[in-house]
């Protein structure tokens, strides 16, 4: 047991380590993916020590009865969160831009603008509704470089798919706090040792299997769905080998099929056709990872790194996962379609 622990401290890699290993060099843009990947940990170390002592202190639950710039009303970890990653950037050097759901525009450091052509879009806290009951949630986040000038301020360099994204990954506040990332080099899991305040890698290439048991969506909204998506929900509880799994919290629920397979639904509703997810902050990121990872992400009708988005805080159905349980959900999609149209040349 000792030969085994001594190996694991002798052998562990850091993440910036295996940053610098991935992209086998030493140059100044791998150095600054480093840097900029260490301070997102710093964040997530931040987060993870103030959620574990959440029912103790004053002020980290509850609402702070403001409205955020979605409408919806403001959890008090969100702002402490979305602080969070402003001051583990402001001082860094790395970054121009800072772009959250929980601002209305980017926030900018001017001082960092001549020297970090960078920008990190970023969700601080996914599913901060289940913080008040101790059950897991996430950040996610993104790395885009810098384009053209932004003197004023309208980041529209910030209005394409999501290919171009450099990096991006989640970080799993649960029982033990886990960081997922891929720089476009496969996927990549680490977790925090609070002994040694670092994120050691855990899984390295992380491969999601092509099919899955799992199905994750909240059925509670099942009269609200197109009917195409009612006819997947119809079909998987008419055929054996599927189990339904969903917590409300994105990064816990993607974390799940990441590793075990299957697929995650947030369709768009009759009246609400594009959705409750941000394109750049969430359902954009979580694509690049799980195309990394070998699976596949849609908004039923298109690949989630094709859609373009229109405005910062755009929206976007998601269907994300396995390959072909992604290609059976847009499959009932394309069949309802083609009723459609059928229906409408008769």
């Amino acid at each position: 047991m000792l030969d085994r622990e001594y190996a694991l401290d002798r052998d562990c890699t850091t993440l910036s380590r295996h940053v610098f290993q991935q992209l086998q060099s030493f140059s100044p843009d791998a150095q600054d993916l480093s840097a900029i990947m260490n301070r997102i940990a710093l964040a997530g170390k931040l987060i993870a020590r103030r959620l574990s002592r959440a029912g103790l202190m004053e002020g980290a639950l509850g609402f702070t009865g403001e409205i955020n710039v979605q409408g919806e009303s403001v959890k008090k970890m969100d702002v402490y969160a979305n602080e969070v990653f402003i001051s583990a950037f402001k001082q860094s050097g790395l970054v121009c831009r800072l772009a959250s759901e929980e601002m209305e525009n980017p926030y900018y450091i001017p001082e960092n603008c001549s020297i970090g052509r960078y920008t990190l879009l970023y969700d601080p806290i996914d599913g901060s509704s289940n913080v008040d009951i101790n059950i897991n949630v996430g950040s996610i986040f993104a790395i885009r470089q810098q384009e053209g000038d932004d003197s004023d301020r309208s980041a529209t360099d910030l209005l394409q798919n999501g290919r171009n994204q450099l990096a991006a990954g989640y970080i799993l506040y649960g029982p033990s706090t886990m960081l997922v990332y891929s720089i476009g080099r496969g996927v990549h899991a680490f977790t925090l040792d609070p002994s040694l305040g670092e994120f050691i890698l855990s899984t390295e290439d992380i491969r999601i299997p092509d099919h899955g048991p799992v199905y994750s969506v909240n059925e509670g909204n099942f009269w609200q769905w197109d009917e195409s998506i009612r006819d997947y929900i119809r079909y998987v509880h008419r055929h054996e080998g599927y189990t339904a799994r969903y917590s409300g919290a994105l990064v816990g629920d993607i974390h799940r099929i990441l590793f075990q397979g299957g697929v995650f639904l947030y369709p768009g509703t009759v009246k609400k056709p594009e959705g409750k997810l941000r394109l750049l902050y969430e359902t954009s990121p979580l694509a690049f990872l799980i195309e990394q990872a070998g699976g596949r992400a849609s908004s039923g009708t298109q690949d989630i790194l094709d859609v373009v988005p229109e405005k910062l805080h755009a929206r976007t159905p998601l269907i994300i996962g396995s390959r072909e349980d992604v290609s059976l959900v847009e499959s009932f999609i394309q069949e309802r379609s083609r009723q459609k149209e059928e229906a409408v040349s008769h």
